[in-house]
């Protein structure tokens, strides 16, 4: 075992567990989950069956991954974000085989008390305001808040807030990293 697991921290059979990954209390990690290297999960998180954690996840306390969700390497849960599996869910209707996938890719960030509902992806470096709930697609580096959640902006790979010049241009004010705005997509030119 190359990972640290608290003692009250329940681990199902069959799981995946990345070199690194440390399991804080309280924490339940259900049989068939696949959890990458160097990640963080807080207290009273539960990983479901056939979640896919990349490298280097942080989800704070509080958070339920359920079935159908895939996070890629360095995404961030903040604390009691929420994540949806079925789109019309009944308690005396059986829908285990509904469930929608969620993906959330490389390097963004959902916010403490967001709700993402299923069958959404969520871009790269997107970065989704506290309590905000989002029922459609995120673009990559997108800035995104309120209910339903609004695209208000876009960041940098390090969630700093981009301003773009007349030839669609913009710099990271952290990094001095540059990034192209063309046809209301973002990418990183250096």
């Amino acid at each position: 075992m190359n990972y640290f697991a608290h003692e009250t921290a329940i681990i199902d059979n069959n799981c995946e567990i990345g070199n690194g990954t440390k399991i804080w209390h309280f924490s339940h990690i259900m049989s068939g989950c696949v959890i990458g290297e160097s990640c963080n999960i807080g207290q009273n998180v539960v990983i479901s069956p056939e979640v896919i954690l990349g490298r280097n996840v942080k989800i704070q306390n509080n958070v339920s991954v359920y079935t159908g969700v895939i996070c890629e390497d360095d995404v961030f849960l903040g604390p009691s974000m929420v994540f949806t599996n079925v789109i019309n869910p009944r308690s005396h209707v059986n829908r285990k085989n509904e469930y929608a996938q969620t993906i959330v890719r490389k390097g963004a960030s959902i916010g403490a008390n967001a709700t993402v509902v299923c069958g959404n992806e969520i871009g790269e470096f997107a970065l989704i305001g506290a309590g905000a709930v989002i029922t459609k697609p995120v673009k990559a580096f997108a800035l995104v808040v309120g209910n339903p959640a609004k695209q208000i902006g876009w960041v940098s790979e390090n969630g700093q807030k981009l301003h773009f010049d007349e030839n669609g241009k913009a710099i990271c004010p952290e990094t001095g990293q540059e990034y192209l705005l063309q046809e209301n997509h973002i990418k990183r030119i250096k």
